[in-house]
């Protein structure tokens, strides 16, 4: 009996916590006030969710996230509408608002975009203007490594401090926190099915309302998707590296691109090692001081020749890769340009932060991380770590559940995408996602980079991911797509 009492008074105190940290009732608010100016023409609802901070403690904060319910252009559309929320971790989806004239999900369906916690329209945003500071003072010539972390890891103290002072709960942002946002939100609009458009980190937005919320979901896109149980500070070196190699083979495979630059692989890649070892020396001057700054470029530097390329660029690497072999420095004069105007305020950084450093940092192992750094002679040196160990360690995020690090299994129909050459999230990994999502298709689109939906100069991924969500049980194969070859690289 003793027992039987004990487990009864446990049931119920278990109950009472689990009532204190659910028990609130999410709200959307309309506000004339919005984020960007929107088209007239444009017919839209903007508000805000209103939601607990962080749903594991009583008593929370409550935020406030921006969101835009675009009206369909069709007369009769269908009742599922599209969420869709940008990467990141950080970035902000309301820039997207300013452009629904271009967005072909209008043509059948409502459009919801919906900000993410913490980010820059969210209240509160998270952001980070010491953060941005660092990254501007450390792209400049003359620190040390030391100098440059100590720079780092002061200004990580100083966000800290300010947001917490400010009354932020760094604890509450992270993705599970963010998918019941969009769960809560669905419920409050009354949306029975919807349709998610995920991009990049959002994907792993998408994995977990496919885990945690599946009910109502008809049918998921992931663009450039990032697997919940990929660390990925442990690869990202290997993947930059395979990718810039992967589009150097087809350099050679293309009569006309290796007539041009014969031997180019095996050229940059023997020119990356070379500058590893003796840096290339670069004057630039500094147009706010007028003085002539001397940057010191190795290999891991002079790669941005392939990483910092966008799809609409990639016709133009070898060329630019030529260049370089040739002493023209004119396109890394450019870029180091770019280097003395400011970062801005850092929006959305401590989110960045929070995410990071409670969902990959403690499921990853730091001696791979090392070794990851000096795996690759072309660019040794190149931590593949998106924060260090001694930034998270100042953060002091509690580490997620480890389901959170767990590959999902669903039988919701979901598209997977990705651009050939993406290094930040390769093809690779959602060939691996597909072996537990039976009702996914996979599409590679030839010679495109990240976020292949997001590529204006070519629509076709949009036109797909359309496609999908007007029949999500059978592969889209739009003729823009069969279409679509390999790059015509630039040859003079």
């Amino acid at each position: 009996m003793r027992k039987l009492l004990t487990v009864l008074i446990s049931l119920f105190i278990c109950s009472v916590c689990f009532g204190l940290q659910n028990n609130y009732a999410p709200s959307f608010k309309e506000s004339k006030k919005t984020t960007h100016k929107i088209s007239k023409k444009q017919k839209y609802i903007f508000g805000y969710l209103e939601v607990p901070e962080n749903r594991g403690k009583p008593n929370s904060n409550t935020i406030k996230l921006p969101v835009y319910i675009f009206k369909s252009r069709h007369p009769n559309p269908q009742l599922d509408p599209v969420i869709y929320t940008v990467g990141g971790p950080g970035y902000t989806s309301m820039k997207a608002s300013q452009y629904m004239n271009y967005y072909q999900y209008l043509d059948d369906r409502d459009f919801i975009l919906f900000e993410q916690r913490g980010t820059q329209y969210a209240k509160p945003n998270l952001a980070c203007p010491e953060w941005s500071e660092a990254v501007s003072l450390s792209n400049l010539p003359g620190l040390t490594k030391s100098q440059t972390d100590s720079l780092f890891m002061g200004a990580v103290k100083a966000c800290r401090s300010k947001l917490i002072e400010d009354g932020a709960d760094l604890e509450g942002y992270n993705t599970k926190e963010i998918a019941a946002d969009i769960e809560d939100l669905r419920k409050v609009l009354g949306i029975d099915k919807y349709n998610l458009l995920t991009i990049s980190y959002s994907t792993k937005i998408a994995q977990v309302l496919l885990r945690d919320y599946p009910d109502a979901i008809r049918s998921v896109v992931m663009d450039s998707p990032l697997p919940l149980e990929v660390n990925y500070d442990e690869e990202s070196v290997s993947n930059l590296l395979e990718s810039t190699k992967h589009l150097l083979t087809d350099c050679e495979v293309d009569p006309n691109c290796n007539n041009a630059y014969p031997n180019l692989k095996e050229r940059f890649l023997e020119y990356l090692r070379d500058k590893t070892d003796d840096p290339l020396v670069v004057e630039v001057e500094n147009p706010n001081t007028n003085q002539v700054e001397t940057f010191y470029l190795k290999g891991y530097d002079l790669i941005t020749v392939f990483s910092a390329a966008s799809t609409s660029d990639v016709m133009n690497v070898p060329y630019e890769m030529n260049k370089l072999l040739n002493n023209d420095l004119s396109a890394v004069k450019e870029q180091l340009s770019y280097l003395f105007q400011a970062s801005g305020m850092g929006n959305g950084v401590g989110m960045r932060l929070s995410v990071w450093c409670a969902e990959e940092y403690p499921f990853t192992s730091q001696k791979k991380v090392i070794e990851e750094s000096y795996r690759y002679p072309e660019i040794r040196g190149l931590s593949p770590a998106v924060f260090d160990s001694s930034i998270c360690d100042i953060w002091g995020v509690s580490k997620v559940a480890n389901i959170e690090n767990k590959p999902i299994k669903s039988d919701i129909p979901v598209l997977l995408m990705n651009g050939e050459y993406d290094s930040e999230t390769p093809v690779k990994w959602a060939l691996d996602m597909k072996k537990n999502l039976p009702n996914s298709f996979h599409l590679i689109f030839k010679g495109w980079k990240h976020t292949v939906t997001t590529n204006w100069a070519n629509p076709c991924a949009m036109e797909t991911a359309n496609a999908f969500f007007n029949n999500p049980n059978m592969k889209p194969n739009p003729d823009c797509f069969q279409e679509i070859e390999r790059p015509r690289f630039k040859t003079d």
